[in-house]
């Protein structure tokens, strides 16, 4: 059985100390490729270097709309050398209309953010440019779902599709978005109970648009359902391990009424046809 992660963060600096340890547990695990994304030029070198090092990682190189002003007046030609360097998809990039509350960004460590005129900007070059070499594009989008919509039904957009992570947006939009050509990534801290607004979503997604994330380190499981506890050794604060995958299949396959290895076909199928370059 060959498992998917359609997004993770295997760059982050939380995970340096770890991944000699890490990288070691993936084929045993069954982990087939997961999606590196990059979320600035300061850690597009860093994904990089993982992809060279590690055969399962696809890298992805992007702005976050969190990062979007601390780009440099070079970052377009730096993104087109990046994704020029090996095999890769544009992300994580989006729109963030949560982050623009102050007390978010500031718990978070952030610069002032982008407003929403700007993030646009940046998201739409990066859409362009994905969509003119038929590139998977992995979205981040909070509070921003309408906007979102508008964008991808007016701008150009890859043929082969793009990717929700973590969609959280309303059940309503799951049609109208796939129809544009979404694919919809569950993670595993939906199984939180305080998520069954998003878990109902999920159950109306099209079989052959749905892929299973991890997003480590963040997005943690419940603390049941966790089989690898990480801790970050400089906060002592609990990290999503990467290997988590396996039981976000398991979550995944229990919420949608299937066995992991009917769920892990159908997400190989899925995460082949828009990640395979």
């Amino acid at each position: 059985m060959r498992l998917y992660d359609a997004h993770n963060h295997l760059q982050d600096d939380r995970l340096a100390t770890h991944l000699g340890a890490i990288l070691p547990t993936l084929a045993p695990s069954g982990i087939a490729r997961m999606v590196v994304n990059g979320s600035c030029e300061e850690d597009w070198p860093a994904v990089l270097a993982l992809a060279k090092r590690e055969p399962r990682v696809l890298p992805s190189f992007g702005y976050h709309p969190w990062y979007v002003r601390e780009r440099t007046s070079d970052w377009q030609r730096e993104l087109v050398r990046f994704l020029d360097a090996v095999p890769s998809a544009v992300g994580e990039i989006g729109l963030d209309k949560w982050i623009l509350d102050p007390g978010r960004s500031s718990t978070l460590n952030l610069k002032s953010p982008a407003p929403l005129s700007e993030q646009e900007e940046v998201f739409i070059w990066q859409l362009r440019l994905a969509a003119e070499r038929n590139l998977p594009v992995s979205i981040h989008c909070l509070q921003a779902w309408g906007p979102l919509f508008d964008i991808l039904t007016r701008e150009p957009r890859p043929n082969r599709g793009f990717v929700l992570h973590s969609y959280g947006g309303p059940r309503e939009m799951v049609a109208p978005f796939a129809k544009l050509g979404a694919y919809f990534s569950l993670p595993g801290y939906f199984a939180h109970e305080r998520k069954q607004r998003q878990r109902d979503a999920f159950l109306t997604v099209p079989p052959d648009r749905l892929l299973i994330e991890t997003d480590a380190p963040d997005q943690l499981l419940p603390e049941t359902r966790n089989r690898h506890p990480l801790i970050d050794a400089k906060t002592g604060k609990a990290l999503n391990h990467p290997v988590n995958l396996v039981a976000v299949y398991q979550f995944a396959s229990e919420l949608l009424g299937t066995t992991v290895e009917t769920l892990a076909s159908l997400v190989e199928e899925n995460f082949l046809r828009i990640f395979s370059h």
